[in-house]
């Protein structure tokens, strides 16, 4: 008969080895940006506007007759769900579409009175939420890792 062996417990962990991960582009990009969309959700429940819905309302404020083909190109996105973005700010008066001057076929979107207010509100709080999530950059730091960003999905 074997004698029992004895087993010491596994060790714990006191202080997590995030080395590896830290290396990654992808590990450090993923929670940088679920630390700015934890600030930009909190920050726009005032407005009501999510990611998606806040980047619609911009584009069309900037680009005035913009179409879903061209809002959807440029966040990358898939026509069905930008239908419901695009039905839900129609919903709530803040836009309006209208016949594009040259392409029969499409739809151009525009902000309505309230849309290009609300918008303008929402604007001012993310440029604060930025600042406010960037506070430990330089404004060249900032602008470099912006620049750098863009490098990865452009």
């Amino acid at each position: 008969m074997r004698s029992p062996t004895t087993h010491s417990p596994p060790p714990s962990v006191e202080q997590v080895d995030t080395r590896q991960l830290e290396k990654l582009a992808g590990y450090n990009v993923r929670r940088a940006s679920l630390a700015v969309m934890d600030r930009f959700a909190t920050h726009m429940q005032q407005h009501d506007l999510k990611v998606a819905s806040y980047s619609v309302l911009s584009l069309i404020a900037h680009n005035p007759g913009i179409t879903s083909r061209q809002l959807c190109a440029t966040l990358a996105i898939q026509p069905p769900n930008l239908v419901g973005i695009i039905n839900e700010l129609d919903a709530r008066g803040l836009l309006q579409r209208l016949p594009h001057p040259t392409d029969g076929r499409a739809v151009g979107l525009h902000l309505t009175k309230d849309g290009a207010a609300l918008q303008a509100r929402a604007e001012a709080t993310v440029d604060a939420m930025e600042d406010e999530a960037t506070q430990h950059l330089s404004a060249a730091e900032r602008k470099t890792l912006i620049r750098l960003l863009q490098k990865i999905y452009r």
